[in-house]
């Protein structure tokens, strides 16, 4: 018996066995505190923020007829001496911001 086929075999196996665990694992991709950031540099763009939250379990959210695991957050702002909130859903699986919509302080 050759050792060396027997070890890259196994070698071969072991990487093979990882790459389906990682392909059935857990649709979350994004982690809350990820989504948080994400949204946070994107509101950012349009002036500072003065606050911000996320709920930390994904959330079913249906835009548009196509259903989406999303977190759910909250961003706080500061314009022209008002505060302005808003409520946004972020993609659990890739990191897009889904929906966007302000709310009443």
């Amino acid at each position: 018996m050759n050792w060396k086929k027997v070890a890259i075999a196994a070698g071969v196996g072991a990487v093979a066995g990882y790459a389906v665990k990682q392909q059935f694992s857990s649709n979350q991709n994004v982690t809350p505190e990820k989504a948080l950031k994400i949204a946070k540099e994107a509101f950012k763009k349009q002036g500072p923020i003065s606050g911000s939250w996320i709920y930390m379990k994904p959330e079913e959210l249906n835009k548009n007829g196509i259903n989406y695991d999303v977190y759910r957050g909250g961003i706080s702002k500061n314009q022209d001496g008002e505060t302005s909130q808003f409520e946004f859903y972020i993609d659990t699986e890739t990191g897009t911001i889904v929906d966007v919509a302000e709310t009443s302080a």
